[in-house]
């Protein structure tokens, strides 16, 4: 009798929070939840089922409800699929979300976001994180740029790593400047083609703890525009404000990536005074990046309002590592939308011209701190 009282009071927790069916969010913490007491080779199924539940493009109950098989869904088989069922048919109380968890949108979520208002899309012009086989991407430059055209882009910004992350396959100065070279050749070829489409040069350079750069700031500024993002002493417990502070004033980056660094179920992130680094990066005129790849999410939604208060600007990139993943920027996308970000403080609403002025205006900025932001 108690253990069915305990029953009826978990369901009711779940309808207490008026969320109807599972969403395929709280469905990815129930998969995450039964992973912790699986064991053998189920322990990394559901895992990977439970990450895989944020890229479901349609929610699981519409697929039930529409008669289709979950065995359709990306990391699903027959007996997750019936695991699933049986939560949907009678939901189970499903856990809060823990540090590691909290504030992940799912792409069906993300995609109501953006169904509401469609002149978001509209607005966008290119997605400004990617990578290639030139570090640890899988697709090329004119794959990716083959993928950006399909989805009615101006521009993309090629951003592979830098030396200093070695597992990756970071770049150095020399593999940059070839890089560029074959940048230089696809934008010919575009050209020809007559595609509206440019290649950004473009990197995502590694950041020291200290906010340094391990490229030659002279390799940077050929740039078209420069991200730089922390890869190292990720899991600090004590406030890092200075970290990004100095990071934000060095002069050889115009955009902070994946600024948390948080990863779904993994790692929380970096703490800071964020009102403080986000008022630093609008008096410097520089922007702090929503990275979209399904497990970062990386600036979240709570951050992002301070990010908006405080009036700085906002990149959005995927973080793509192959040209499907370009649809991550629907993650970035909704995130701000959700967060009320004005459209004149996102970077990938400007044409490409307006951009690299914004990019010329910061890298003076650099050298000429008087200078006012535009």
């Amino acid at each position: 009798m108690a253990r069915k009282l305990a029953i009826q009071a978990g369901r009711s927790k779940v309808r207490a929070r008026g969320t109807g069916p599972l969403s395929n969010g709280q469905i990815a913490l129930l998969l995450a939840q039964e992973a912790e007491n699986a064991t053998g080779h189920m322990v990394q199924a559901l895992r990977r089922a439970a990450r895989s539940a944020f890229l479901w493009p349609e929610e699981v109950a519409d697929i039930l409800g529409a008669g289709r098989r979950l065995t359709e869904l990306n990391s699903i088989g027959p007996h997750l699929a019936r695991l699933i069922g049986g939560w949907v048919e009678a939901p189970p109380a499903v856990p809060e979300p823990n540090e590691l968890q909290r504030e992940f949108l799912t792409m069906s979520e993300a995609r109501r976001i953006l169904a509401a208002k469609p002149q978001w899309r509209g607005r966008l012009k290119g997605d400004l994180q990617m990578h290639t086989t030139w570090s640890d991407g899988s697709g090329s430059v004119k794959d990716m740029a083959a993928a950006g055209l399909t989805l009615g882009y101006a521009y993309i910004g090629i951003t592979d790593h830098t030396q200093g992350l070695k597992i990756a396959g970071g770049l150095t100065e020399a593999e940059l400047a070839a890089q560029g070279r074959e940048i230089a050749a696809v934008n010919r070829d575009l050209k020809k083609q007559g595609a509206a489409l440019r290649v950004l040069r473009s990197t995502e350079v590694n950041l020291s703890p200290a906010g340094e750069v391990d490229m030659e700031p002279k390799a940077l500024a050929e740039l078209d525009i420069v991200l730089g993002s922390f890869h190292s002493s990720l899991r600090k417990k004590e406030d890092q404000t200075a970290r990004y502070v100095a990071a934000l004033r060095n002069p050889n980056i115009q955009t902070l990536g994946h600024p948390q660094g948080r990863v779904y179920n993994y790692r929380s992130g970096l703490h800071a005074d964020w009102p403080r680094v986000f008022a630093e990066a609008a008096k410097l005129d520089k922007a702090v990046e929503i990275d979209g790849y399904a497990d970062r999410q990386d600036l979240k939604g709570s951050l992002l309002k301070m990010a908006k208060k405080e009036g700085c600007r906002i990149s959005l990139g995927t973080d793509a590592h192959h040209p499907w993943q370009l649809a991550y920027i629907d993650l970035s996308l909704a995130a701000a939308c959700r967060a009320g970000i004005a459209a004149d403080r996102i970077l990938n609403f400007m044409p490409a011209e307006e951009l690299l002025v914004w990019v010329s205006s910061v890298r003076e900025r650099a050298t000429n701190p008087t200078r006012r932001a535009r």
